[in-house]
């Protein structure tokens, strides 16, 4: 299934938002912000410290990708956001999302991504992810979310 990955417009909200609120990982208070941080790419795109790809196939929008540099630091990027239509997940979105994201941040000087994401089971699929791209764990803080749910970071350095 050829994918393409493209920047995010304003017509695509209506799909990411029922993407998100589709994953069961995300609360509704994380559906809410994560929407916040579509607006305000779109209403400011070099303002709002995000760039946000979405990723379609056959003309859908089928997932998207939302980072940025870290306020503060010299080459440090953050992925904020990533999420993928559940009925298309293992078929290679996320990881041209991903590709992309890096590539993008890669020519902009960036030396180092970090993915934040929760400890519990739910996200083990998700930790999954990252580790077969590269993404090495490199903190957790025990029960930062939540009692019971940890904070993992994971790191990737680009060459």
């Amino acid at each position: 299934m050829p994918v393409k990955v493209r920047p995010l417009d304003a017509a695509d909200k209506p799909a990411l938002m029922a993407i998100l609120r589709r994953t069961p990982e995300f609360k509704p208070i994380e559906v809410e912000v994560a929407g916040e941080l579509i607006d305000a790419y779109l209403e400011d795109p070099p303002g709002s410290g995000y760039d946000t790809l979405v990723a379609e196939t056959d003309g859908r929008v089928v997932g998207y990708i939302c980072y940025g540099p870290t306020p503060l630091t010299v080459g440090t990027w953050d992925v904020y956001w990533m999420a993928v239509d559940r009925e298309l997940q293992g078929q290679g979105i996320g990881r041209a999302l991903l590709e992309q994201a890096e590539a993008d941040i890669k020519a902009r000087g960036g030396r180092l991504i970090l993915i934040e994401t929760s400890g519990t089971p739910l996200y083990a699929t998700a930790q999954h992810f990252y580790r077969a791209r590269g993404y090495e764990p490199a903190s957790r803080i025990a029960d930062f979310y939540e009692p019971g749910d940890d904070l993992l970071v994971f790191l990737k350095r680009l060459k």
